[in-house]
């Protein structure tokens, strides 16, 4: 098969396309033929040498795939209500920059009613990092504000829809009017522009004083200790990533005063057990507002997997190069069916 590998830890020119053997579905696996991957932040972070693979995943990137069951252990499949030829999407540790990749049965997910391959490769990484985030870890409630770092990133867009499906107000930061704009447009009641206006006082402002119930970061550092000035009485900040650094000073006195609650989490090390109920809660919940229309995949950019190789304005992949600009809004996707 067709893969695409790191030639050496580096910038985006590191990746090539390569061939290697087609992995093996074991007990509780499937093989799945790649129709689409995604793109994510940590791919990009694996490629650079900051984001190591856990242990027994694939040194392949790629966390979310779409495509077609070719092969798979049997009992698990009918278990799961799923055959050989059901298209499906699906979160993987590793190896979804393939054109064919094992995922594990629980981690399969019919691919919803209406939607392209495409979209549906979009959906895994973000669908799961937000239900578990927002609506788990940091128990958001219809009618409570959500205040969401970055929000046209692949999270962003996801998060923003979600919580209003779910009966939030969404506070969004982003980088600029334009992508303001983007943001009210997926469904958000306010959008901050951070280069021009202060969130910790904009996001004071919009809720008259009361400050914000639920904060997704993904920046850290900094932003910290300017969220616990902004966030209401029994408020939850989230933090996923660290963009702004691992590096915080907060003001101990708010969250014992406030009884603020500071958590995060990363999804990728997290047991087999772990992201199969996530999906069994995304199945539940998320799919239903998708088929129905209320969640829509925002998908940015489709590159060829082997076009996403070839030299951009910088050089090196697109897809990364794209990434690393931040002038995307939503899902960077690669397709295998050109390869």
């Amino acid at each position: 098969m067709k893969v695409i590998e790191i030639a050496s830890f580096g910038a985006a020119d590191v990746l090539r396309l390569a061939d290697r053997p087609a992995p093996i579905a074991g007990v509780g696996e499937v093989l799945i033929r790649v129709s689409a991957s995604g793109v994510n932040r940590p791919d990009v972070l694996q490629r650079a040498g900051h984001y190591p693979a856990p242990p027994g995943a694939s040194d392949i990137l790629g966390l979310e795939v779409a495509g077609t069951i070719v092969e798979g252990d049997a009992a698990a499949m009918r278990a799961a209500g799923l055959a050989i030829g059901d298209r499906v999407c699906a979160l993987v540790a590793g190896g979804g920059y393939a054109q064919l990749c094992v995922a594990p049965v629980g981690q399969c997910l019919p691919v919803p009613a209406g939607l392209s391959d495409i979209e549906a490769a979009s959906l895994p990484e973000t669908v799961f990092t937000v239900w578990s985030n927002v609506f788990e870890r940091a128990r958001l409630q219809p009618g409570e504000t959500l205040l969401i770092q970055g929000g046209t990133s692949g999270i962003g867009v996801t998060a923003i829809q979600l919580a209003k499906a779910f009966g939030a107000t969404v506070i969004v930061t982003a980088g600029s009017d334009a992508k303001c704009e983007a943001c009210l447009a997926l469904g958000a009641d306010y959008a901050i522009n951070y280069k021009t206006h202060d969130f910790q006082t904009e996001a004071l402002r919009l809720t008259d004083g009361r400050g914000v119930d639920v904060i997704l970061d993904m920046v850290a550092g900094s932003y910290v200790a300017k969220e616990v000035q902004c966030m209401a009485d029994d408020a939850r900040l989230v933090i996923i990533a660290v963009q702004g650094g691992i590096q915080s000073e907060i003001n101990a006195g708010l969250v014992l005063r406030k009884r603020l609650t500071v958590t995060g989490s990363t999804l990728r090390p997290r047991s087999l057990a772990f992201k199969e109920a996530i999906a069994q809660a995304c199945k539940a919940k998320v799919w239903p507002e998708i088929e129905a229309g209320r969640f829509k995949p925002v998908v940015h950019s489709v590159f060829p997997a082997v076009d996403a190789l070839h030299a951009s304005g910088s050089g090196g992949s697109q897809s990364h190069a794209l990434m690393e600009s931040n002038q995307h809004v939503g899902k960077i996707v690669l397709t295998w069916e050109a390869v």
